[in-house]
């Protein structure tokens, strides 16, 4: 079964948020200190409460600087600003779990393009300000630690709600929400609303958190729901300043779009629709040996299909441009891939609808042996024509397997076009 996870946010996310909830829903507080210990700096302390926001209880967890506050990286107590490849040798450097590694990087790779396009510079020369500081740096990565150590397979995220007024910022006082959390909303497509309470209730780190790991926003995933963490805001508000993480097991619901020929609306003509997801990304400094390794990695992660074009870059270099298609369930795995074999930075996501036709998989039997073949049908028409009962199979392809082709061909040295042939038509002698 899938692991799900959904944060509820009626008042907004933040890093602290959602490390509370985290730590509320079962993350041992003494493991996330000890893995943060990796991490290439000192002078903070993690610590937990039980607070109540509106009489109810919930975790609060802060992360206090102490008075002789240090980085090992030779940043002052009051330089609280990094650029993104000190963040990544930071991360890269801590030998965290790869799942964890590869979260964080891409969260902050995120955060770092929807600033970039902020101020108009590259992402790698943003100066992280608030959300270089030290506890920023903990709240995310102590995030990415948590959801591992719970074995989050998938991240949903409720809409979001848009607050109002200013806040004061390293830029100077700035309208809510702030330029950065907007680009991430938009960079994404997330929704938003008003819930009436004019304060700061997404901040750039729950934005980035919630933009780059959540699979989808919106209602629900349909799960079965097993435990609720409850992570507390700083403020109190009209309503419990509280983020909910529901931890689960997804379920396939009766009936659902599948089943019933219609999806968001759209009839289904011939195929079924289902949900896939889309990664991409553009690499130009990476060795073509390594391409042919990552493939094998992504489809051993669960990838559907994986395919590169070449494409020219920035400074006239050559590179490619590397999809990943694959189920919303593998979006996770196979970007921790593409961030530990490859050089990238960042890794783009989409999550779009595909129709597939209905498909099976026969033998047949040719004079150099046996031969799998895909059948693939209408949806809506019966599967095979041999079926008298409604004679109105509509058969849209037929295909036998190349690696069996190819081995039959090897083992008895013909041609794989010889052995395809008749396979071929083996099956259609059969059902014709």
């Amino acid at each position: 079964m899938t692991r799900l996870a959904y944060l509820e946010c009626p008042t907004g996310i933040a890093g602290d948020m959602c490390l509370g909830a985290l730590v509320d829903a079962g993350v041992p507080l003494e493991y996330l200190v000890t893995q943060l210990k990796a991490l290439a700096f000192t002078g903070y302390q993690l610590r937990a409460e039980a607070v109540h926001r509106n009489g109810q209880l919930a975790t609060k967890v802060h992360v206090d600087l102490s008075s002789n506050h240090h980085h090992q990286d030779n940043h002052s107590p009051q330089h609280h600003t990094r650029h993104l490849p000190e963040i990544v040798s930071l991360i890269t450097s801590a030998e965290l779990p790869p799942r964890v590694e590869a979260w964080s990087l891409a969260v902050f790779q995120q955060l770092a393009v929807a600033e970039g396009a902020v101020h108009g510079i590259p992402p790698e020369q943003v100066h992280f300000h608030e959300v270089g500081a030290v506890d920023a740096i903990v709240d995310i990565v102590g995030t990415c630690l948590g959801l591992d150590w719970l074995g989050i397979e998938q991240l949903y995220c409720s809409a979001l709600p848009t607050g109002g007024g200013t806040v004061h910022a390293a830029h100077g006082r700035l309208a809510v929400p702030v330029p950065a959390v907007l680009k991430l909303w938009e960079m994404r497509g997330c929704p938003v609303y008003s819930n009436g309470i004019e304060q700061e209730l997404v901040t750039p780190t729950g934005a980035a958190i919630a933009t780059t790991l959540c699979t989808d926003f919106g209602s629900p995933p349909d799960m079965i729901l097993q435990h609720v963490g409850l992570g507390a805001g700083s403020r109190d508000l009209p309503i419990p300043n509280i983020l909910r993480l529901w931890i689960g097991e997804a379920v396939k619901r009766a009936g659902g779009a599948g089943e019933a020929g219609e999806a968001g609306g759209e009839k289904r003509v011939g195929g079924e629709l289902e949900t896939i997801a889309v990664l991409e990304t553009q690499i130009d400094d990476l060795s073509p040996q390594a391409i042919g390794y990552v493939f094998e990695a992504l489809f051993a992660a669960g990838a559907v299909d994986v395919f590169t074009q070449a494409i020219g870059m920035k400074k006239s270099r050559p590179g490619i441009l590397l999809t990943v298609v694959c189920h919303p369930e593998q979006v996770l795995a196979c970007e921790t891939v593409l961030f530990q074999e490859t050089t990238t930075l960042g890794v783009r996501r989409s999550i779009q609808h595909r129709s597939v036709l209905k498909r099976e998989i026969q033998q047949v039997e040719t004079q150099y042996g046996v031969v799998r073949v895909k059948i693939a049908w209408m949806e809506g028409h019966r599967k095979l024509p041999s079926d008298q009962s409604e004679n109105t199979a509509t058969i849209t392809n037929v295909q036998p397997e190349y690696e069996d082709c190819a081995d039959l061909a090897r083992r008895h040295g013909v041609s794989w076009r010889e052995v395809h042939r008749l396979a071929l038509q083996s099956w259609y002698f059969e059902h014709n």
